[in-house]
């Protein structure tokens, strides 16, 4: 053993300046982030310390009660980190301590086998994240004895960081490690405690360990919970539990509506615990809002996952956890890297979510409708980012219609089951307010038949009938899309599939239109749709409606010309007088029809002093 007063000094390897300066400067988005990498790291320590007693108990005979406690002193501006966890060795400190990413307690895992390695609850993958310390430190010291060895041993390790370390000999009283960070002149905050006490609040409430640190009286104080709610047996957690930790989790006063507490065991056994809230977060609709599940790695928080890769954004309005013991990490526990655990979590996160929501629709429609006037919105989502499960998530979405107008509570199930007979296709109309798809021309046909038509009036449906196209082999067709196909269906067989063939007068009616609109229309053609309206236009089967043009236009985008098919109602009286009348001046009522029809369909007109003008012309 050398002098205690003549410190050895050895040089880092791997290149450990540029790596440090890298740590840093980039590696870390959160400085707060070096107390949870340490706390992470003496709470190892009491882990290999809990195995190695497994076969010489002796080692927790001194001291049994595992603990980390924190220490303030604001003369010296420092903060220290003490565990009396299994210590380190010379040896261990020079290999563990002197080397970038080189763990002990990786190679420690490696070792393990069978049951041993499913209950190591081990979270450094890494050798780097002591070394996050430099982050807030321009010094660090640790100060630390091996379990087992003599009561006159010891080491203290010191550095700034800057490519050279210390060692020197000095006796320590007990087993277990003291990591003193000497802060930097821009780091006060972490000398406050009720800072360092948030922090640990945040990324180690459930650390199965006690957190220590004195208050101002000098009295030790737990600052965690030392022990993960998720982790213990469903059959000892209380309903009132459960709330309780949505509202630490989530901060919402309100109870949640549903929640899923799932164990997998197994080669990659993970936890999740995931809440459907009652009420709509204000930032729901906010692209950068901090919504989507809270990672842990043994119980350590890891990051909140805003890349929604747990679970996809359109279940962005489920709150909880995913604590996982496998699953893999970069460097900076920051960002996961993709693999095969993540799509199994994800996929599995995904039905369970479903499957609830199933079984709440199908058991508890009050409870259901209150779940989706909140994120029902959110919820029509998912048929276009998840079309693996397009037809399981349209199941749960509820609409308007003919049937029930006043609440959204139409599934495309009930929709079928009300068909009449010979009805092959679930029609539906979209538009930019309920108002406006309440009273569309276009509905007349179909409530004089007693057909339902879905009414859609949020800018999502246009996108979600985009990418739905068939529920239970029933296609979904739009009431403003190409010709109708109703003949024999509903309750008036007067009604043909086509228009009933016009008379002469009517066709050169339908011809003079035409000629006056130009270019204006692709067509001007009798209408199988009204039967109380005089005109309303259509765009082809596989065009744009006219509201998603609306919606494209707005957002910048270039459309190809595209002109809709004017329909007129033959039997209309305005039609009838104007077929009989060779002198009525046609330019001007084919362009008041064709503008009339334009605003029921909710557009809005090129030139609306002209439609005013006109419309007062032909009243005078």
């Amino acid at each position: 053993m050398s002098d205690a007063n003549t410190p050895e000094t050895h040089e880092f390897q791997a290149e450990v300046r540029q790596l440090l300066d890298l740590m840093i400067h980039s590696l870390y988005s959160s400085r707060e982030i070096f107390l949870r990498e340490l706390i992470s790291n003496a709470a190892d320590a009491a882990d290999r310390l809990r195995f190695e007693a497994l076969q010489d108990a002796a080692l927790f005979e001194d001291d049994p009660d595992p603990r980390i406690t924190l220490a303030v002193d604001k003369q010296a501006r420092t903060v220290t980190i003490t565990d009396n966890g299994v210590g380190m060795s010379r040896t261990d400190v020079i290999d563990h301590l002197g080397t970038i990413a080189r763990s002990g307690t990786k190679r420690f895992l490696d070792a393990l086998t069978g049951d041993q390695k499913q209950d190591a609850q081990l979270i450094g993958q890494f050798g780097v994240g002591f070394y996050s310390a430099f982050i807030v430190a321009d010094e660090v010291s640790v100060h630390t004895r091996r379990a087992g060895e003599a009561a006159d041993t010891g080491v203290v390790w010191r550095s700034d960081g800057k490519g050279t370390f210390t060692l020197e000999d000095k006796p320590r009283a007990a087993r277990g490690t003291d990591i003193t960070l000497h802060l930097a002149e821009d780091q006060d905050e972490f000398l406050e405690p009720q800072r360092l006490r948030s922090i640990v609040h945040r990324y180690s409430e459930h650390i199965a360990l006690p957190i220590e640190m004195a208050d101002e009286q000098g009295e030790m104080q737990t600052l965690n919970q030392a022990s993960a709610l998720w982790m213990r047996p469903k059959s000892e957690i209380s309903d009132e539990d459960y709330q309780q930790f949505y509202q630490q989790l989530s901060f919402d006063m309100e109870a949640p509506l549903e929640w899923l507490h799932n164990q997998v065991e197994g080669n990659q056994a993970y936890t999740s615990l995931l809440f459907i809230p009652a009420q709509r977060p204000f930032d729901l609709f906010e692209p950068e809002s901090g919504q989507g599940l809270r990672l842990y790695v043994r119980r350590v928080f890891i990051m909140e996952d805003r890349e929604h890769r747990l679970l996809p954004r359109y279940l962005r309005f489920v709150r909880g956890l995913v604590d996982s013991d496998d699953l893999p990490l970069n460097v900076s526990r920051e960002l996961l890297q993709h693999n095969r655990l993540i799509d199994r979590i994800r996929a599995a996160s995904v039905k369970r979510v479903l499957e609830a929501l199933e079984r709440m629709a199908r058991d508890d429609a009050e409870r259901y409708s209150k779940f989706w006037n909140a994120f029902g919105t959110v919820l029509k989502e998912g048929p276009v980012e998840d079309p693996s499960n397009a037809e399981k998530v349209a199941g749960l979405l509820r609409f308007h219609s003919t049937h029930d107008e006043q609440t959204a509570s139409v599934s495309l199930a009930d929709y079928i089951e009300r068909m009449p007979s010979g009805q092959e296709a679930i029609y539906y109309l979209t538009g930019e307010s309920l108002a406006a798809v309440r009273n569309s021309p276009h509905l007349e046909v179909f409530r004089k038949r007693g057909v339902e038509v879905l009414l859609l009036a949020e800018p999502v449906d246009e996108w979600l009938v985009t990418h739905l196209s068939t529920f239970q082999e029933k296609p979904l067709r739009a009431v403003t899309k190409g010709k109708l196909e109703l003949d024999g269906i509903g309750n008036d067989d007067t009604t043909q599939a086509d228009a009933p063939e016009p008379s002469e007068s009517v066709s050169a009616l339908l011809k003079r239109i035409g000629d006056s609109l130009g270019e204006q229309v692709s067509e001007v053609r009798p209408s199988a749709r009204l039967t109380d309206s005089p005109a309303c236009i259509v765009v082809g089967e596989h065009d744009f409606g006219m509201n998603m043009q609306r919606m494209l236009q707005a957002a910048g985008h270039d459309l190809p010309a595209q002109s809709p098919v004017l329909e007129i109602n033959p039997e209309h009286p305005i039609i009838q007088r104007l077929a009989d009348d060779a002198t009525a001046p046609i330019d001007e009522w084919a362009a008041l029809l064709f503008e009339q029809s334009v605003l029921m369909d909710g557009g809005r007109l090129d030139d609306p002093a002209g439609f005013v003008r006109r419309m007062n012309q032909l009243l005078a």
